[in-house]
């Protein structure tokens, strides 16, 4: 398998981790890395030219430095510096490209502010899978299986093939949930939602789950599957869940002329405040 992985690599804490992720994939599944960092500017402003070439070398000289640290046998590393636009640069990237790597600067329940606009970009409008590695110390070793958001959509079919592949291959356990969301009531009306409704609700979900994993064991013999309903807000459930897994997987769709700039509210609220490294998948 030659397979490229692309990961875009700043000199921030955050990218060290993603760049150290996408190795540890790229030796396990004998796939190619690509280290790609992207010096932005206002190019032609007085005495700028002297200073991208200087930026671009020490660019240049970062890349070089972490390929050097992550090197092994086998491990084929190529390196690429522009000047651009970091969004545009990467998506284009992510044409040629098994998987699109980056790091957030999300560091954990009140440690800071949420990822940023362009990681929000990039997922959302990159061609390939996009992986989001946070900047927390994430103790894989102590953590376990592969959780994937379903809602039943074609999108979500691509959201479960990817992640029952990773967990297979990994070695762990899948977990797949479904989640609804109760109907908003007016203050006034009933405080408790009707058990009937709930029930019906509850089982119409876990129909649908079901069926979204249609010949998904008959395909991984071996993969444990585990199905779950959960009543509450979708984001909110995937990331409780993603505190213990090793990957969490959720589906995106296209917003056709603003698909650059906008992903699908669940999956955008997933890496607003990440719990785990967490993939989304188109």
């Amino acid at each position: 398998m030659t397979e490229k992985i692309v990961v875009g690599v700043t000199e921030a804490a955050a990218s060290r981790r993603a760049v150290d992720w996408a190795a540890a994939r790229a030796i396990a599944r004998r796939q190619h890395l690509e280290l790609v960092s992207i010096v932005g500017g206002a190019i032609g402003a007085v005495g700028e030219a002297d200073i991208l070439t200087a930026t671009l070398a020490e660019a240049q000289a970062h890349l070089d430095a972490e390929a050097a640290r992550i090197s092994a046998d086998g491990l084929v590393v190529m390196t690429r510096v522009e000047a651009g636009n970091p969004v545009q640069v990467l998506i284009e990237a992510s044409r040629t490209a098994a998987l699109l790597v980056i790091g957030s600067d999300y560091r954990g329940p009140g440690q800071g502010p949420a990822r940023g606009a362009h990681g929000i970009r990039i997922a959302a409008a990159a061609h390939s899978p996009v992986i989001v590695v946070p900047d927390f110390d994430v103790d894989v070793s102590a953590r376990r299986g592969v959780v994937v958001g379903v809602d039943g959509s074609p999108v979500s079919e691509h959201a479960i093939a990817f992640a029952a592949a990773e967990a297979d291959r990994l070695g762990e356990p899948l977990t797949a949930v479904t989640v609804w969301t109760p109907i908003s009531a007016p203050r006034n009306s009933l405080a408790v939602v009707p058990e009937m409704y709930r029930s019906g609700m509850q089982g119409a979900a876990q129909e649908a789950l079901s069926l979204s994993l249609g010949g998904l064991r008959s395909r991984y013999p071996d993969l444990e599957i585990t199905e779950r309903v959960a009543e509450g807000y979708p984001s909110q459930v995937l990331n409780e869940l993603g505190e213990s897994a090793r990957l969490t997987v959720v589906g995106t769709r296209g917003h056709g002329r603003l698909r650059t700039f906008l992903l699908g509210s669940i999956s955008h609220e997933v890496l607003q405040r990440l719990a785990s490294v967490t993939a989304v998948v188109r």
